[in-house]
């Protein structure tokens, strides 16, 4: 039986009451969380312009994009909503393979949803699924893709919302199977806008949602797909993975499904920035906060930092001194650190137009330098070093050994609310995030979703 068919059988006998309860808590904080990126965004330049894109490729009522709720085909009201909860680099990521999971599950489920009147439980229940195969196909190869260019929320998450998407069309194990095969034609996602600054990256999620959902109402009408399409020779690993002496682990893409929540190891984001660099902003807010340290004391700050992070977070240096976008200044560890330290936080607000030019985070972001760290563990743990010499000749350290927001160092639920609370407010009122938050924590109860999206249009 080919791995896309054991993942098909799994998905498709699914029930809401096989979800273990930190499950079910977790997968309606994800979808709190990502409701509230997508509103931040609906305001942003990459909201406009996806919003205005999403309805210039047709009309239809079947889902409504967040914030505006505009009516629309399911697949465009996903690729809008995906693409938004991406474009502050702040949805939650996995984090052995940094898949970020939920930005275009959710949007699937949500899109899906309301076009087949989906409840509560059956929303959550194919998230939940979605979420888990993702995490589970990228463990075959974990970080393999980002080393050649590929982004895995792109690539492996559209198998993830085929699943989704055809759990909720109700399509059979075969269908299932024959979705994730079609998936395969369209999984994409290239990271050369990490050259540039400009904003291709945030449309994955929301390409992968809208590939997603295509493939499944393509198998539902009994379009066929290939079955070994992650084993294969010409499969999704064979192609993707160039690091030929790297041994593929099929084993761990279905290996006690079910019993063994793979996704349970997502980090919810404290930050808006890349994933690799939030223990290194919680180890400088620690010594900001109890030491007292700021950005007029500093000498130098210097980051011992696994040698795999310096291409994505560090280097070149230059364009990391000094971003040309917010999306630059996102993979940054050098400006992250410095608006970190110049403003006190990093939040919503964070990489403005106005950050990109204040001399006085430009001047830190130079004083921050790097070293490999030859004690850094494996990958899957995120540690933060920050050693700071002061003007006046002290010198501060903090290592934090496990980004905060972790299964190891977790936020709690009051957190991400608080966070929806924050994101949400660029586009509800009080009184909408909070009926918002109370809809999302009893979404099982709730016979229709098309009522939670109600509450999330102004």
């Amino acid at each position: 039986m080919s791995y896309s068919e054991q993942l098909a059988n799994w998905c498709a006998a699914l029930e809401f009451s096989d979800l273990p309860a930190d499950v079910v808590a977790g997968t309606k904080l994800r979808v709190l969380d990502i409701l509230g990126l997508a509103l931040a965004a609906v305001a942003l330049p990459t909201g406009k312009s996806v919003r205005a894109a999403a309805l210039a490729m047709g009309s239809g009522n079947d889902a409504r994009i967040v914030g505006t709720g505009d009516r629309v085909p399911a697949m465009q009201a996903a690729l809008a909503n995906g693409t938004m909860a991406q474009a502050l680099e702040y949805d939650d990521t996995h984090n052995e393979t940094v898949i970020h999971i939920s930005s275009p599950m959710v949007a699937t489920a949500l899109a899906v949803g309301e076009m087949v009147k989906a409840s509560g439980e059956q929303v959550i229940a194919a998230i939940a699924a979605g979420n888990e195969i993702t995490c589970r196909i990228g463990l075959v190869a974990p970080q393999q893709f980002h080393k050649v260019g590929f982004h895995p929320s792109g690539v492996i998450g559209t198998f993830g919302t085929a699943y989704t998407a055809g759990k909720l069309l109700g399509l059979t194990p075969l269908q299932l199977r024959n979705a994730a095969g079609i998936a395969g034609s369209q999984a994409s996602g290239i990271l050369a806008c990490w050259e540039d600054g400009t904003q291709a990256k945030f449309l994955h999620p929301g390409w992968s949602a809208h590939s997603g959902i295509a493939a499944a109402l393509l198998a539902r009408a009994d379009y066929t797909g290939p079955a070994p399409v992650f084993e294969s020779r010409f499969g999704l690993f064979a192609s993707h993975v160039q690091d030929k002496n790297f041994k593929l682990d099929f084993a761990r893409m279905v290996g006690n499904l079910g019993s063994v929540w793979e996704s349970r190891n997502t980090s919810f984001k404290p930050y808006p920035v890349a994933h690799v660099i939030h223990s290194f902003l919680d180890a400088l807010l620690y010594l900001h906060r109890v030491d007292g340290l700021r950005a007029d004391d500093v000498e130098s700050i210097v980051c011992p930092i696994a040698q795999y992070m310096i291409p994505v977070v560090c280097e070149p240096v230059a364009e990391k001194y000094a971003p040309a976008s917010d999306s630059h200044g996102r993979v940054s560890l050098q400006f992250s650190l410095a608006e970190a330290l110049v403003r006190g936080k990093l939040g919503v607000d964070a990489y403005g137009a106005d950050a990109l030019r204040d001399s006085a985070i430009l001047a830190l972001a130079r004083k921050v330098s790097y070293v490999i760290d030859a004690e850094a563990p494996a990958r899957g743990q995120y540690k933060g070093w920050v050693k700071v010499k002061t003007k006046d000749g002290r010198q501060l350290e903090r290592i934090e050994p496990h980004n905060r927001g972790s299964a190891e160092n977790p936020l709690s639920a009051g957190d991400v609310r608080n966070k929806f609370r924050e994101n949400a407010a660029r586009a509800l009122d009080a009184k909408a995030i909070e009926a918002v938050i109370a809809k999302v924590d009893r979404l099982e109860n709730e016979p229709a979703i098309s009522a939670l999206v109600d509450l999330c249009v102004r």
